[in-house]
């Protein structure tokens, strides 16, 4: 595990768009933009079992996540680790995350939409 300097925590912990790289079965990178929160020196994210990411992740732990703030864009810090899957039947993290992301409650899943928390733990962090 590698820890997280100062700054870059700051860009975790504020509400500021990330992106998610995961490897497709063709070794190409898939990309898709994601909230994220910051759990120590790991970064988590919420998605629903059965999308690509979740796929190519169960396949391959390997992950990648970027995030540049809005109000610095040439500064960024990226995220290099392996990934653990935790079902998340009542969706805490994605309601987490849309509340600190847009003020309000998720409303976007249909009942029964199988969420699952995805933890990166970064094994190298890049900050510029």
């Amino acid at each position: 595990m590698t820890d997280i300097p100062a700054v870059a925590q700051k860009w975790l912990d504020d509400p500021e768009f990330a992106t998610v790289a995961t490897v497709e079965p063709d070794g190409q990178p898939q990309v898709s933009v994601i909230w994220v929160k910051r759990d120590g020196n790991d970064v988590l994210f919420s998605t629903v079992r059965g999308r690509r990411k979740t796929v190519n992740l169960e396949r391959d732990p390997r992950a990648t996540v970027v995030v540049f703030p809005a109000d610095s864009p040439y500064h960024y810090v990226e995220l290099r680790g392996r990934v653990t899957l935790e079902d998340d039947p009542e969706g805490k993290l994605i309601n987490e995350l849309s509340h600190e992301y847009t003020g309000k409650e998720w409303t976007k899943d249909a009942p029964g939409t199988p969420r699952v928390i995805v933890r990166l733990t970064p094994g190298k962090v890049v900050v510029h």
